[in-house]
């Protein structure tokens, strides 16, 4: 079997039914929580990333598959997101809301504005929905009048936007003022906008986000991006994340795509390629992705999303060169290693949180909480499927 057929069919049979399951009837949206054990806290908060995610990935499977069943699942999670998790008073996307839709954290995080530009658009392209794309463009100008400054994109903003501690995007013992991590994201919202729609701003914005990249982010002596920073874009540690650079490789380079600006890709092959070859030779071992390296130290966790975009980030590097075809066995390697150990194969299950370097899961970690979602599985499944098919 081809791997874009095992991609379909892990969709059709795994990610699909499994995502299905947790909508809720009652209260709108999909369920929040999960446990290791497979029991659903009905009463858990509802994230509003996990619920943009969950409306992106119904939006994709639809067109994707072509399934006109599965507009009810995407229109249920727009339904959510309009109702609920969207501030109508003051602008933006809350953080999260209590399980019957009232403001549960009322954090305005860009990242969390970013997703819903993400999810929205997308939404859009399968519905046809001008609400939901007014929508997307309302919460770009939020982004654009609430959360940038002349460094760059702000992260965490109070209710009414004024700045707060960005204690959720902020890891490895740092308080971060900007990160690469929003910036991705911004980027990754800012390319499906002005795909499906032409979104001037957002082709203005790619340009000077790429040129950040490479200016600010992108670390040429260490091959790799910085991760977070100060105010004025300085780096705080000293951290590589791998996840995270075989991820942007590709997403830069669908940037680019719909950018369509030769001078960009000119500048930002280079890069993105660098990226992918360091991740290549420094990450990539036991047929699996290695987590990050702080201070020269690996994590040799397995993480579900780490694993799902270095599928798609190293075939995308394999078709970019296909002289290189070590980065298409790569893809291959990483996709059975995923088959054999990061998917739950028990009856109704989805995929681990993470494993170790063995690919023994991590009991403590739950398989749904407000970060983990059907989007780095599901695009995998998705985009191998559309590269195949190309």
């Amino acid at each position: 079997m081809s791997i874009a057929k095992e991609m379909r069919e892990h969709l059709d049979s795994k990610l699909l039914p499994f995502w299905k399951k947790l909508r809720d009837e009652e209260y709108g949206g999909y369920y929040g929580f999960m446990d290791m054990e497979g029991s659903v806290d009905r009463q858990a908060v509802k994230g509003c990333i996990l619920n943009s995610r969950i409306l992106w990935f119904f939006s994709n499977a639809w067109m994707t598959l072509k399934d006109e069943s599965l507009k009810e699942y995407a229109d249920h999670a727009y339904n959510f997101m309009r109702e609920h998790c969207l501030d109508t008073e003051r602008g933006g996307i809350y953080w999260s809301v209590t399980y019957d839709g009232k403001p549960a954290d009322t954090t305005k995080h860009t990242y969390n504005q970013a997703f819903a530009i993400y999810a929205l658009s997308s939404y859009y392209a399968a519905s046809g929905s001008e609400e939901a794309l007014d929508m997307a463009c309302r919460l770009q100008e939020v982004i654009e009048t609430k959360c940038f400054d002349e460094y760059g994109y702000k992260e965490a903003l109070d209710i009414d936007f004024r700045p707060t501690d960005n204690d959720k995007l902020s890891e490895n013992g740092v308080m971060a003022d900007r990160t690469m991590n929003t910036l991705l994201h911004v980027f990754e919202a800012y390319t499906e906008l002005l795909r499906v729609s032409g979104n001037e701003t957002a082709a203005t914005k790619l340009r000077w986000m790429m040129d950040l990249i490479a200016d600010k982010i992108y670390n040429p002596v260490l091959h790799r991006q910085e991760v977070f920073f100060d105010n004025d874009m300085n780096s705080l540690i000293d951290l590589h994340s791998y996840g995270h650079d075989i991820e942007t490789a590709w997403l830069v380079d669908r940037g680019v795509s719909v950018l369509g600006d030769p001078a960009y890709a000119e500048k930002m092959a280079p890069i993105t390629a660098d990226l992918e070859q360091n991740v290549y030779e420094t990450a990539y071992s036991n047929h699996s992705l290695k987590n990050e390296c702080e201070r020269g130290v690996d994590d040799e966790w397995r993480i579900w999303w780490v694993q799902a975009e270095s599928v798609v980030g190293f075939y995308n590097a394999w078709q970019k060169a296909r002289e290189k075809t070590y980065f298409k066995e790569a893809a291959l390697d990483i996709w059975e290693f995923i088959k054999k150990y990061v998917v739950d194969s028990r009856e109704g299950g989805e995929w681990f949180w993470r494993t170790d370097e063995n690919g023994r899961p991590d009991p403590d970690k739950p398989i749904v909480e407000p970060w983990k979602c059907p989007y780095h599985n599901g695009r995998m499944c998705m985009e191998i499927m559309r590269r195949e098919m190309e």
